[in-house]
């Protein structure tokens, strides 16, 4: 087939680009089809017609270097949550249990993620720079006021709501840029996007051990800030969209349209189920490993471990998807996680298993971040990616704010005992990868060896 700048196509090359253009609109961008009968041919290619995306050039990489720099800042300081459990239970707030303390990191994925819907209509309206700047504003004010704090109520208003209201608004404008520019590669690029959450979260938890005991807890976060502050102004430069924004008034019909699409559903309660379990071990390994006889300075390691295990499992993964199918890795991926819990992380009593389970759960669970809104991508008209994936980490929200207190809770009634939190980890897992294996099977049309 010719491409658009090398040579006039013929009307039967024209009709082949609008019949796989009007395919993909349905089931997404990797189905292989036969022409239908010929159509009118419009006389200019749309910008959201497949053969428009770049995938590459310096527009393409700049933005994929910005929207890293999001993630890092972003879900990169979300998976350090099991360090601040870890310290606050020893130091300021040692007065309260477990499940009271998880509260503040539950807060913080379920502030996050609630407003989606709305920051993705903003993202719409008006691109991705006002909300890096609303974003960088927040998120960097709340984590210099977590600085300051000292008492509980202090720690759940600064980290647990002013922080992840700025980090919805980057994790939003990050997400939804990069999918103007890739599509072919788009598992790819955003396995390469998530990675800079893994690579956040092996750095903040390695310089909070290190800077705490030489200036201590304050100039710790604020440094951390300081480092937030300066990767998202190079995010600010770099992170546009290849399209124009289509300013459109508010309706709620643009909140219940994806609710009108099963596939999308159903993909939202798989996410949901597997959301429930993802952030127990996070949180609370180090809490575990302590408990079962891990040195202090040697645990400290443990998120540094799964978050370097997540780059690769969010790199690897979203590559091999590009040639598999988005759907098909998660599926695997997801049952993957659930099995390391149950295998690994619930008879863990040695450092060895400790540190292994670290770096395989880390790899595991690292593929949910870049497939997720690739799959969303997949079943999804691009004008409408940015709501529904707002929407759908809305409603994980709800997942994310109960998981990790659930877990607490029954780590106390058994009295510190960990294997409860674990099962209900394992079990969570294992249950939304069973409704990845569903959700595959309705985009698949039912259709066992195909791409999805």
């Amino acid at each position: 087939m010719s491409r658009p700048g090398t040579s006039t196509p013929s009307l039967q090359d024209s009709v082949q680009r609008k019949t796989n253009d009007d395919l993909e609109n349905q089931l997404g961008d990797e189905v292989d089809v036969q022409p239908k009968e010929e159509k009118s041919v419009p006389d200019t290619l749309d910008p959201f017609h497949p053969s428009q995306f770049p995938d590459g050039g310096r527009d393409a990489w700049l933005c994929l270097i910005g929207t890293f720099c999001c993630l890092f800042c972003s879900f990169g300081w979300l998976n350090c949550v099991g360090v601040f459990q870890s310290y606050y239970q020893t130091h300021q707030l040692s007065q309260y249990s477990p499940s009271t303390i998880a509260w503040i990191s539950s807060c913080q994925i379920f502030v996050m993620f609630l407003p989606g819907p709305i920051v993705g209509f903003v993202y719409d309206n008006h691109g991705p720079r006002y909300l890096l700047l609303f974003g960088t504003f927040f998120h960097v004010f709340g984590l210099m006021m977590t600085s300051l704090c000292t008492e509980y109520w202090q720690f759940f208003l600064a980290q647990g709501i002013c922080s992840p209201l700025g980090l919805n608004c980057i994790f939003t404008a990050a997400t939804s840029s990069v999918t103007t520019w890739f599509l072919k590669k788009r598992g790819a690029a955003y396995g390469m996007m998530a990675a800079g959450s893994g690579l956040g979260g092996v750095i903040f938890p390695i310089m909070t051990q290190h800077l705490v005991p030489r200036v201590g807890y304050g100039w710790t976060i604020r440094i951390c800030a300081f480092l937030i502050l300066g990767m998202l102004v190079i995010a600010f430069l770099t992170v546009k969209s290849r399209l124009e924004p289509r300013p459109r008034k508010f309706k709620l019909e643009v909140l219940i349209e994806p609710f009108r699409d099963n596939r999308f559903l159903i993909l939202t309660f798989a996410s949901f189920l597997f959301f429930l379990g993802l952030f127990v071990p996070i949180n609370f390994i180090e809490v575990q490993a302590l408990k079962g006889g891990m040195s202090t300075h040697l645990a400290g390691y443990l998120i540094p471990i799964l978050n370097a295990g997540s780059i690769f499992g969010r790199i690897i993964p979203g590559i091999i998807a590009d040639k598999v199918g988005r759907y098909n890795m998660q599926m695997l991926m997801s049952f993957f996680a659930g099995i390391l819990v149950l295998a690994i992380s619930l008879p863990a009593t040695g450092n060895a298993a400790f540190i292994v389970f670290s770096a395989l759960y880390g790899f595991a669970s690292g593929a949910f971040v870049s497939l997720a809104p690739a799959q969303i991508a997949f079943i999804s008209k691009i004008e409408q990616i940015g709501v529904r994936t707002g929407m759908c980490f809305s409603l994980l929200s709800f997942a994310g704010l109960a998981g990790s207190p659930i877990a607490g809770a029954i780590v106390k009634r058994n009295h510190g005992d960990f294997d409860g939190m674990a099962i209900f980890a394992g079990v969570m897992l294992l249950a939304g990868a069973v409704m990845f294996v569903v959700t595959r099977m309705v985009v698949a049309e039912y259709k066992m060896f195909v791409r999805v």
